[in-house]
C-alpha cells in the first residue's frame, strides 16, 4: 500500500489539479485533464496512473467522475503539436481542460516543472505531482484513459501500427510499421518518427 496522497497545495482555495497524457508519443493528440476534488477528499486507491493497472484506471475514472466537484479533458491535435511544439501543446491541453470546468478554480497545481499562467490564478508545478496530490493523480487517470480510448479508435482505422497495444508510443514495432507503411495523418511530423532523424516520410491516406 502506498502512502496517502495529499489533498491541497493551496490552503483555502478551490484548487484544480492538471496532468497530461501522450506527450512522448509519435502519433495522436495530447490529452490533459483538470480535476477539482471536494475539500478534505480522500481515496487511498488514487495514484499516478502509470502505477495502476488498466482495469484499476478505468474503475477509478468512474469514481473520479462521480466524486469530483468538476472535471474536464482538453485535447491538442497532432497538427497543432507540429505547429507549436509538444511542450506548448501539453500546456495548451491543460488550459483547454481548465476552460471547460463547470466550477472555476482559484488555483492550479500541475504535474511536472513547466506551465504557463492561466489567467491570474496562482499555480504551482510539482515534479512527480501525480504521486503526491490527489487531484493531479485523478487528472492523470482521466487524461490517460480518455487518450487510450481515442488511440483504440484510431487503431480500428490503422491496425497495422498496433496503436491498441502501443498507444502511439515509440516502440520498436511502431517504428518498424512507420518504416514499412509510412506516416499517417495522425503522426506527429515534427517528431523523430523512425528514431534516426529521418523525418520526411510519405503520408498514408
Amino acid at each position: 500500500m502506498w502512502l496517502m496522497l495529499k489533498n491541497n497545495y493551496f490552503d483555502g482555495k478551490i484548487e484544480a489539479g492538471c496532468d497530461e497524457a501522450g506527450r512522448g508519443c509519435l502519433a495522436g493528440s495530447v490529452f490533459a485533464a483538470a480535476v477539482i476534488l471536494p475539500p478534505d477528499y480522500q481515496n487511498e486507491l488514487l495514484n499516478d496512473s502509470k502505477q495502476l493497472t488498466e482495469k484499476r484506471r478505468y474503475a477509478l475514472r468512474e469514481v473520479i467522475e462521480r466524486d469530483a466537484v468538476a472535471w474536464a479533458v482538453g485535447i491538442v491535435t497532432p497538427e497543432e503539436i507540429d505547429h507549436i511544439n509538444i511542450l506548448n501543446a501539453s500546456i495548451l491541453a491543460m488550459h483547454r481542460a481548465l476552460d471547460q470546468l463547470s466550477v472555476r478554480p482559484e488555483a492550479v497545481i500541475v504535474d511536472g516543472n513547466r506551465f504557463k499562467p492561466y489567467g491570474a490564478l496562482p499555480y504551482a508545478t510539482i515534479v512527480k505531482g501525480d504521486g503526491k496530490y490527489l487531484s493531479i493523480a485523478a487528472a492523470s487517470i482521466l487524461a490517460k484513459t480518455y487518450r487510450d480510448d481515442y488511440m483504440n479508435k484510431l487503431d480500428n482505422e490503422y491496425p497495422q501500427y498496433d496503436w491498441h497495444g502501443n498507444k502511439g508510443y515509440p516502440t520498436k514495432n511502431h517504428r518498424e510499421a512507420i518504416r514499412l507503411h509510412g506516416a499517417t495523418p495522425y503522426h506527429r511530423r515534427s517528431f523523430n518518427l523512425l528514431g534516426d532523424r529521418q523525418l520526411e516520410l510519405p503520408f498514408e491516406y
